[in-house]
């Protein structure tokens, strides 16, 4: 069966014709002498007093009426001034107007001689302006208008063109005074100037002659094609591809890349799409398809090894990596446009299909092999492409993009739809909504930014489908963070308790084998809610099923080599405890006494001092709630008081002599006499001639030790030697300790005087 991609490229082949009803550009101006009667040269840019000097010497344009030619300023308020009035010279015009007539004639998809014989020299002034009008055929072989508008200063005067339902708005002013503007169209297209509001506007007015006695070149008339292609869009269903991508046929800068600027078939194409995405209810963009690829390289002929090997001695081999995004998005109208990158699914949305498959790379980079990295190489392609989906398909194409398009998004259409007073019945909460559902559905954990921005949002819309489904995506993929806990709490809030109990179980299920800290975390928030603590009892078994019981027995489920939360810390341990406390106390009182009894894994300074300190420095232990938090915050402050208090009660004094701990983890004849030396009272220096590995060896036994050692090198003779002075590190370290533990006994609410 054909793709969609296919069929609609068959559709725009028939294409044939380049060209538009109307055609527009710029050139440099390499400014000409242009004389009129009665006035002399006219200087450039339009000077206000040559241009009340033109008024003078021109008179009141007519307009044509059938048959007759009339003067009305109620139809046309202009000043004009005969061609056999006007004189242009200079070396470098005719070439510049045979350049205008050139760009002019294909973009109006007009092939063969074409020759512009000057008609007319308008001045519009203020207030000025032509209603309406078609132009009649001024002479044989005349099919369209050329308007060339000379830089002057105003403001104004647009020239709009319609064609068959189509309309064309062209602010001919130029943005540069060295620059002049230039538009032509088809003698039979509908066109009109409005108002110039300030300053004067000098215009030279070409008629557009084909030679010879054939019938004058007709606007590209594809109402047929449109048709087709506009039924073809409104069958576009959804299990078809979101988006259509059609790489056109030109290369396009940067800067070039805007509807107005495209050629050729790519302004026929374009114009053709612009007129049927309407009609299906299609949204048209243009934009940069760029592609970047990655993969092996490849010598040419033989291997030569050198040192000056460029780009030249390397072939692309097989490609590792591709990856097709668009940027720079630009509508019909040249509107800006707040679309951000775009993946490209080259296999369904390309059209034709392979239609990137042979494009030559715009950028190559090769680099050659390095260690165990063979050569490889990287290169880039950029086209323009004209983009399509139907709207109602708007937020599905924008979830390809991610979150940071989506997000973003939604947060606007939220704020605006609670800033409209937040009915539930409104199109913003409708649209709302929708886009909600899109980014679900392409939803696929966002690894370590989290899902907290997702569950805000669907909380401020009220969407408790949507939160059940991001909840259940959660247990699924195991991707919890702690900082998704607040959040979490917060949509399970719109919840009936035990939907929300069930859901924050499988997350505790599926998330507390490699995200334990995390899971302490989400616990705790939602246990602050009342109306769910009766329904956590199973998460906080499980949640003490997945903590360390020093029975050396890995814990339920076992963490893997990916756990980033392996290593107890404080924080985490005191959130379970406060989170049992809260849901069921003789959790919490299980989980002190685990702690007490695997002093390994739960460390008195190192985990349960801290988790006291915290527990104590929170409001949780103030509320009524947590009075099941109370007795085993309380043994566990005991314990830790009785050991600091011992610990302060030894006796604190600096060596009387040069005796160190001599607790080494070697016995190896240099660490035994590295032992003896530091059991030695009266010996302050040992040293050891060695080879490296020895020296190194004895140098991590005194690390790993922590012994009273400062180590240097001797570099002189071989091998080198190894030098160890005794110093007072150890009793340094139990002054700060020292130190610390009063600090820790006053926090503890104990004071430091009665020690």
């Amino acid at each position: 069966m054909t793709s969609i991609s296919a069929t609609f490229a068959g559709l725009l082949s028939a294409v044939q014709r380049p060209g538009d009803f109307v055609a527009t550009g710029t050139t440099v101006l390499m400014t000409p002498l242009i004389e009129v009667n009665g006035v002399g040269p006219i200087a450039l840019p339009l000077l206000p007093m040559q241009a009340e000097q033109l008024v003078a010497a021109a008179e009141r344009a007519p307009y044509g009426r059938g048959p007759e030619t009339l003067r009305d300023e109620s139809v046309r308020r202009t000043w004009q001034i005969d061609a056999a009035s006007v004189r242009i010279g200079g070396r470098h015009w005719l070439p510049m107007l045979e350049d205008i007539v050139g760009r002019a004639a294909e973009g109006l998809g007009v092939t063969g001689p074409v020759s512009a014989e000057l008609y007319k020299m308008l001045v519009y002034g203020p207030g000025d302006f032509f209603l309406e009008h078609r132009d009649t055929e001024k002479e044989a072989g005349m099919f369209a208008t050329l308007v060339v508008v000379l830089p002057s200063l105003s403001a104004g005067g647009e020239l709009v063109v319609r064609h068959k339902g189509r309309e064309v708005r062209l602010d001919l002013r130029g943005g540069d005074p060295s620059e002049i503007a230039f538009a032509a169209f088809y003698a039979d297209c509908v066109h009109e100037v409005l108002p110039v509001t300030t300053g004067h506007r000098l215009a030279l007015i070409y008629n557009l002659v084909r030679p010879g006695t054939e019938r004058p070149p007709q606007p590209p008339d594809y109402a047929w094609e449109t048709e087709r292609v506009a039924a073809f869009l409104k069958g576009w269903d959804a299990v078809g591809p979101r988006k259509l991508v059609y790489p056109l046929e030109h290369a396009y800068t940067l800067a070039e890349v805007g509807f107005a600027t495209l050629k050729g078939a790519d302004a026929a194409v374009a114009g053709l799409l612009t007129t049927a995405a309407p009609l299906a209810s299609c949204d048209l963009h243009l934009a940069l398809l760029s592609i970047k690829e990655n993969g092996a390289a490849e010598h040419r002929g033989s291997y030569r090894l050198r040192w000056d090997e460029d780009d030249d001695e390397f072939e692309a081999g097989e490609v590792f990596e591709r990856c097709a995004s668009l940027t720079d998005w630009r509508s019909p109208e040249g509107a800006p446009t707040s679309l951000g990158p775009l993946p490209v699914e080259e296999g369904t949305e390309v059209s034709p299909p392979g239609a990137l498959d042979d494009l030559v790379p715009d950028e190559e980079h090769f680099q050659e092999a390095t260690g165990n990295a063979g050569a490889s190489f990287e290169r880039s392609y950029r086209r323009a492409a004209l983009v399509l989906w139907p709207r109602a398909r708007v937020f599905a194409v924008l979830s390809q993009g991610g979150p940071a398009i989506t997000l973003p998004c939604l947060d606007d259409l939220v704020g605006r739809w609670e800033g409209e007073g937040g009915d539930p019945e409104s199109p913003l909460r409708v649209e709302a909504g929708a886009l909600a559902g899109a980014v679900l559905a392409d939803w696929r954990g966002v690894g370590w930014n989290g899902h907290a921005r997702l569950l805000t949002l669907l909380t401020r819309l009220g969407d408790a489908g949507g939160i059940e489904t991001l909840l259940d995506r959660i247990a699924a993929s195991g991707s919890l963070l702690a900082k998704d806990s607040t959040a979490i709490a917060t949509a399970c809030g719109l919840l009936e308790p035990k939907r929300a109990a069930a859901r924050i179980m499988d997350i505790v299920v599926g998330t507390s084998g490699h995200a334990r800290d995390a899971c302490c975390a989400l616990l705790l928030s939602v246990a602050r809610a009342s109306a769910l603590r009766g329904a956590l009892v199973g998460a906080g078994e499980r949640l003490l099923d997945a903590l360390p019981d020093g029975s050396g027995q890995p814990p339920t489920p076992p963490f893997g080599w990916w756990d980033r939360s392996s290593t107890l810390t404080p924080r985490p341990i005191a959130d379970a405890l406060a989170a049992l406390g809260l849901i069921e106390p003789p959790l919490a009182e299980r989980l002190a006494e685990r702690m007490l009894a695997a002093p390994k894994e739960y460390g008195l300074d190192a985990v349960v001092l801290p988790t006291v300190l915290d527990l104590m420095g929170r409001d949780l232990m103030d509320l009524p709630e947590a009075v099941g938090l109370v007795a085993p915050v309380a043994r566990l402050r005991g314990v830790v008081l009785t050991h600091l208090r011992a610990r302060v009660a030894e006796p604190l004094e600096p060596p009387q002599d040069w005796r160190r701990d001599d607790a080494l983890p070697c016995r190896c004849p240099q660490c035994r006499d590295l032992a003896v030396f530091l059991a030695d009272p009266g010996r302050e220096r040992w040293t050891l001639k060695a080879a490296e590995p020895i020296r190194a060896h004895t140098e991590d036994t005194i690390r790993r030790a922590e012994a009273d050692l400062d180590v240097t090198t001797e570099r002189q003779g071989r091998p080198y030697t190894l030098v160890a002075s005794k110093n007072q590190a150890s009793y340094g370290r139990r002054v700060s300790q020292r130190r610390q533990d009063l600090a820790d006994l006053e926090r503890l609410g104990f004071s430091s005087a009665s020690v």
